[in-house]
């Protein structure tokens, strides 16, 4: 095996991050051998010594305070059983402490708004779309520079050029937050942009989030945060000669209009190509004609360092099919339903020539562009020419679309759909037998990309893409083993706790917004426990868990319920949003949420030592089951409601005794069994988990493999490339995304119950594994997962011996592998193979 060796080193979940702020995780996966000790090292100026612990794969660092804007280098010594020692080596950079620049932005009152719309014309159906303003500052560099740092952000979105190329890779940045409490900035190193002699720092910036159309409340369109964009940056220049240099944003900068006549993230994007100024982001353009900036202000309260990856530009896709619908109209179908925008290359066109990209997930019976379930999305970008041959790509849009309909081009040039995600790098894989089961894994995967655009969207193609809690719950096991959301989901559980209200309230959305109902739902509201507690035992960082945050809302719920019974303060109870079976009981799906959260919290609390909290909420969990018990729970097991949420719910969250749980069991199984999956959002991702645990894989692959709505597979059989908000894709268009990531949360099972990767109760971050595949009607299954300790790999298959399994643990783990006809096996980490003479299952 080699020795231990330390790879993939991160710090605060990220690699190599700039601007980082406080003490940082340091963090390392590990292959080879199993370690027995570490040392983690920055420089000269700290050390761990070494620390005997075979389970490590971090540290928090606890040295002296880190000296701001500077690249640290840090290394992690690993020491074997044998004593042979291996190093890897890494950096990062600390935050910026210091602003002196000033907020700045066009004078509003003079820019112009875009036309009233004409008839017709939906890319102007919004009155009051505003240009997206560029501003510019030349500056001089007296020596060769050796550094280069830009700290930016915007009230709104920025793109950031130096002397003409684009300074960075970040799209839609700085990100969404609630900005009355919280504006991230990002750190570009853009050393090898600036040079000795004249350069230029030019920005253009767009609404965005800030003061866009935003959300669903036809009331509060936009303007959710502030009224028009502004921008902050600093470029910090280290210079060959020894000295340094700032260039800031002040009442020294230029801005005029620009060609974008409106980039907005619901309506979409205008370029007027007879507007452009060529080489006003370069050195040498005259801007005298330009317009002085407002300063806004120089108040850096609000600005922290990013804690996240930006969303980038992280695939494209060629068209799979081209159909001309009209003399100058193409639909372009790229096969894929995603989240982005088209990139569209247009030969040269007289002057004036208006270009539409309207974009859909899918088409009507005529065959024509489906758009009704986008509201007040109007999702239609426009390209006005100038007269010679252009690449157009809108900068300060996306949209959720598998279709584009292209009007005004006798002929298309190169097309591509250009997929936007948050750049959460891919950690899992699962292929099986079965391909119908393997398209589901891929729109499960697609719907997590669509729906991953700086914070976890419910959809991205309608007027609503906010942060909905319950969404983000239900799917968040899914999606930790599809990809590493550890940096992620760092910056929205920031997001949920700025929006946490001084009584201790948790939102139905985070970040916050105006119109939408403020006052949290059961099960929405207590993702504000849950998606903590589910990232410790992912990554092990305990910093996830806010004792405090989480402690308050279970004091918010309970004063206003001292019962024990949650029917007050539930906010719009959403309850098990669209179940397709009977309603679940509001007081039965509240309850228990109230219990997990209380059950949750007090082990968060025993995590970080505060035991005398942990005491006061294990019995506050033990009161609220002893109540469910009494209040909903019946002799025979029967549940009130009598639903399939109600008995997941129950039996997933450990609220019934042992002599009740069998009688809930059999009951959830004859519904199942009679109706086929009857849970909504709530209880959607414990089915299949709860049927296999309860004795009954046998259900939790038939409806796995079900073809009938309410299915998944039905889906995949009607064409689905993500996951519908509804099983059966009909109803109100208003109300239909067909991609919408909840019902996907079905992804976690086919990990960890079809292949069998789990982890063992109590266990974190993957240090006690089970491996319990359980293969149903399926010949084969593969999975591995790039977890936070390193590679877990799984591989069955029947064969006319028997089943055959192979599996791979990492270093510093251990691994209980069930077979299916009934052997138990505990291993230590590396590869190991199994085979029995039965291949059938239990």
């Amino acid at each position: 095996m080699g020795s231990a060796l330390p790879h993939d080193l991160r710090c605060d979940h990220r690699t190599t991050p700039l601007g980082v702020a406080g003490a940082p995780l340091l963090a390392w996966r590990l292959e080879g051998a199993d370690p027995v000790a570490y040392q983690v090292e920055i420089g000269d100026l700290w050390s761990t010594g070494r620390v005997d612990d075979p389970a490590a794969i971090s540290h928090l660092y606890d040295g002296p305070r880190l000296r701001p804007r500077t690249r640290h280098t840090w290394r992690v010594t690993l020491w074997d059983a044998a004593g042979s020692t291996s190093s890897a080596e890494s950096w990062f950079e600390t935050a910026h402490d210091a602003w002196t620049a000033s907020w700045i932005a066009p004078d509003p009152d003079a820019v112009e708004h875009v036309d009233p719309p004409t008839e017709g014309d939906r890319a102007l159906s919004a009155h009051g779309l505003l240009p997206c303003p560029q501003l510019r500052r030349s500056f001089q560099a007296p020596a060769a520079v050796t550094a280069a740092r830009l700290y930016v952000s915007a009230k709104g979105l920025y793109d950031a050029r130096i002397n003409g190329q684009r300074a960075a890779d970040a799209e839609l940045a700085p990100g969404w937050t609630d900005y009355r409490r919280r504006i991230p900035y990002q750190v570009h190193d853009v050393t090898r942009l600036v040079g000795e002699g004249e350069n230029v720092l030019a920005f253009t910036i767009a609404d965005g989030w800030w003061s866009g159309f935003t959300g669903f409340d036809p009331r509060r369109p936009g303007y959710h945060y502030g009224r028009f964009p502004e921008l902050i940056a600093e470029l910090h220049l280290t210079l060959a000669n020894g000295s340094a240099r700032v260039v800031m944003t002040d009442g020294t900068w230029r801005t005029t209009q620009g060609h974008i006549r409106h980039g907005d993230l619901l309506k979409g994007e205008c370029h007027d190509l007879r507007a452009t100024t060529p080489g006003w982001d370069s050195p040498g353009f005259d801007d005298s004609s330009w317009s002085p900036v407002t300063v806004r202000g120089a108040d850096h309260r609000l600005l922290v360092p990013s804690c996240d990856e930006p969303v980038r530009a992280l695939r494209e896709l060629p068209p799979l099919s081209i159909t001309r619908t009209g003399p100058r109209t193409h639909l372009v179908d790229f096969g894929q339903n995603l989240a982005g925008r088209v990139r569209l290359a247009v030969p040269a066109q007289d002057p004036g020539t208006r270009v539409t990209v309207r974009h859909g997930e899918r088409l009507e019976d005529d065959g024509g562009l489906h758009t009704a379930n986008l509201r007040t999305a109007d999702a239609t970008d426009v390209l006005i020419t100038a007269g010679v041959e252009t690449l157009f790509e809108p900068r300060f849009t996306y949209h959720g679309f598998r279709y584009a309909e292209i009007d005004g081009l006798e002929s298309l040039g190169e097309v591509r759909a250009v997929v936007l995600h948050s750049d959460t790098r891919w950690t899992g894989v699962f292929e099986c037998s079965d391909p119908e089961i393997n398209q589901l894994q891929s729109n499960i995967e697609w719907g997590q990309r669509g729906n991953f655009v700086s914070v976890p969207t419910d959809c991205p193609q309608r007027d609503e893409r906010l942060g909905w809690m319950a969404d983000a719950q239900v799917f968040l096991p899914t999606a930790c083993l599809n990809a590493d959301v550890a940096a992620f989901f760092t910056k929205w559980l920031r997001d949920v706790r700025d929006a946490q209200t001084p009584e201790g309230g948790f939102p139905n959305v985070a970040p916050r917004l105006t119109g939408v109902a403020e006052e949290g739902a059961p099960g929405w509201a207590d993702a504000g426990v849950l998606v903590p507690w589910h990232l410790y035992e992912v990554y092990g960082d305990a910093r996830f868990l806010d004792v405090d945050s989480m402690g308050a809302w279970l004091g918010f719920v309970l004063r206003h319920n001292p019962d024990l019974i949650w029917r007050q303060r539930t906010g719009p109870h959403y309850a098990d949003w669209l179940a397709p079976g009977p309603a679940t009981p509001r007081e039965v799906v509240a309850t228990a949420f109230f219990h997990r959260s209380a059950d949750l919290t007090a082990r968060a609390a025993r995590v970080r030592g505060r035991h005398a909290d942990a005491e006061r909420f294990e019995r506050l969990a033990a009161d609220i089951r002893t109540a469910f018990i009494k209040t909903f729970a019946h002799p025979d097991g029967t549940v009130s409601g009598d639903t399939q949420t109600g008995y997941l719910l129950a039996l997933a969250f450990g609220l019934l005794p042992s002599s009740l749980a069998p009688g809930a069991a059999r009951r959830l199984a004859e519904l199942v069994e009679e109706h086929g999956p009857q849970a909504g959002f709530l209880g959607v991702n414990l089915l299949c988990p709860v049927l296999s645990a309860t004795g009954r894989p046998d259900l939790a692959h038939a409806l796995l493999r079900r073809t009938d709505p309410p299915s998944w597979l039905y889906q995949v059989r009607h064409g689905a490339t993500t996951v519908w908000e509804r099983w059966d894709g009909e109803g109100a268009p208003s109300m239909n995304s067909f991609n919408h990531y909840a019902f996907g949360s079905v992804g976690e099972w086919l990990y960890s119950g079809v292949a069998g990767i789990g982890q063992a109760r109590g266990s974190v971050a993957y240090r006690d594994l089970v491996i319990r595949p359980l293969p149903g009607d399926l010949t084969w299954a593969r999975a591995s997962y790039e977890s936070v300790r390193g590679r877990i790999a799984v591989s069955w298959e029947r064969t006319s011996q028997g089943f055959v399994l192979d599996v791979s643990i990492p270093p510093g783990a251990s691994a209980t592998v069930h077979l299916p006809d009934g052997q138990t096996h505990r291993v230590p980490s590396g590869d190991h193979h199994f085979a029995s003479v039965r291949g059938d299952t239990p």
